[in-house]
Order: C-alpha cells, then structure tokens, then sequence
C-alpha cells in the first residue's frame, strides 16, 4: 500500500476521517458567522469612552463622556480612545477564542 492508494480496509476510517473534517469546518464556519455579527463593547480605564466593534474588526461607535470634553485635551482623549478601542478588541479576541475552543479541544484529543 502507498499514501495515494489507501488499502481497501483504510477507506471506512478514512471516510469517516472526512466526515469529521466536513463537520468541524461546517462548525467552525458557523461560528465564525456568529462572532462576525457579534457586538463587543470596551473601555477606558476610567469608562470615560466607550467602543464598540463588530466581530468583524469594523468600529461601530465611539462614545465619549461630555465631561471628557472638558477635562482633557485632545492628545489625552486620543489616549482614551486608543485605550477603549484595544480592550473592545482584545474582548472580541477573547470571544472567538471561547466560541472556538470547543471545536478546536475536540479537534485535538482526536489528533
């Protein structure tokens, strides 16, 4: 027997092998749909902004307390943008991360 022509006993395994592979990636793409339309919020260190990203890595608001506004300059209220900007993405990491693990534990104990 070669790797290009399985002996006739391998092709069950093989087969089923497939299907497997077939559910995992169907699995994964449904997944990765729902996070893809997930909405995650992060925050400043004092919440003084807000912002929200879809699971695609698109921004959808960026909200900043008025009283920022009138607290701090503008190099000051970029800092706490960026800030909320990386938790709300550090977050949506955070999220795929849960959602896929279960396919991907159960991946790995059948390797």
């Amino acid at each position: 027997m070669n790797a290009l022509h399985p002996a006739a006993d391998d092709l069950p395994e093989l087969t089923e092998l497939v299907q497997r592979l077939q559910h995992q990636q169907a699995e994964v793409d449904r997944i990765r749909q729902d996070v893809d339309t997930a909405l995650v919020s992060g925050r400043s260190r004092d919440d003084e902004v807000t912002a929200t990203v879809r699971g695609t890595g698109r921004f959808t608001e960026v909200a900043i307390d008025p009283e920022v506004l009138r607290r701090y300059d503008a190099r000051d209220i970029g800092e706490m943008v960026a800030e909320a900007a990386n938790d709300a993405l550090d977050r949506l990491a955070r999220l795929a991360e849960q959602r896929l693990a279960p396919v991907l534990g159960s991946a790995d104990e059948r390797a």
